[in-house]
């Protein structure tokens, strides 16, 4: 399984990244949203866990934008922002789950 990392904290995109490689997934990361959308239409990936709060484009815009593509990878919104209205957000965009951080590792794993 070939998962993307979109995080823009390097120290926590650098443990998700550690883990899902000791699971033995194939893990590409970025750290912006502009740079997502280059690894999103580049490679074909099984599983997106995207930040909402991302230079340049936000998650909102990258998943928007990925959808609009015709683009169907599963996505799950892995954020700080953790309000109703936001979570209603991400899935009315297209999102297949939605997980607030700080998060348990085996339930990103799950």
């Amino acid at each position: 399984m070939r998962i993307l990392v979109i995080e823009d904290e390097k120290n926590l995109n650098d443990i998700i990244v550690k883990k899902l490689v000791l699971e033995k997934y194939c893990v590409d990361s970025c750290f912006n949203g502009n740079d997502a959308l280059d690894y999103i239409f580049s490679v074909e990936y099984d599983v997106i866990l995207l930040d909402i709060m991302l230079p340049k484009l936000n998650g909102f815009e990258v998943i928007k934008e990925l959808r609009n593509k015709g683009n169907h990878t599963s996505v799950l919104m892995l954020t700080a922002r953790d309000s109703a209205d936001d979570k209603v957000k991400g899935l009315d965009l297209g999102a297949d789950d939605y997980l607030v951080k700080p998060f348990d590792f085996n339930e990103l794993s799950a």
